[in-house]
């Protein structure tokens, strides 16, 4: 019989969802879920009315709550980690070339 700890992703692993369902599962939530943010913000974000806004993050963190069963054993949370450095990446490269634009024109 194969043990299923073996097939868990690394955030699972490392918050010992087997171990511990109840505290493991939320641990991956708020970490998917505080993920998922970041990456909206960084991303996708535009300036909102604070009910627009809470609607938005109304039906993100119940899309969340699909992507944590998903994340037991694909790597959801490694994927929104690799989106959320990409665009940090991005944001930081875009912030330096309109700096130094700006210095360019002065």
């Amino acid at each position: 019989m194969m043990d299923v700890s073996e097939r868990l992703s690394f955030f699972p692993s490392l918050y010992q969802v087997v171990d511990n369902p109840k505290l493991g599962m939320w641990m991956l939530y708020l970490t998917i879920l505080f993920l998922s943010i970041l990456v909206y913000k960084l991303g996708f974000a535009k300036k909102l009315p604070i009910l627009k806004s809470a609607v938005i993050y109304t039906f993100l963190a119940f899309g969340c709550t699909v992507l944590t069963f998903l994340g037991i054993f694909l790597p959801v949370a490694e994927g929104l980690v690799v989106a959320a450095l990409i665009l940090i990446i991005y944001k930081i490269r875009l912030y330096q070339s309109k700096k130094q634009e700006a210095e360019e024109v002065k």
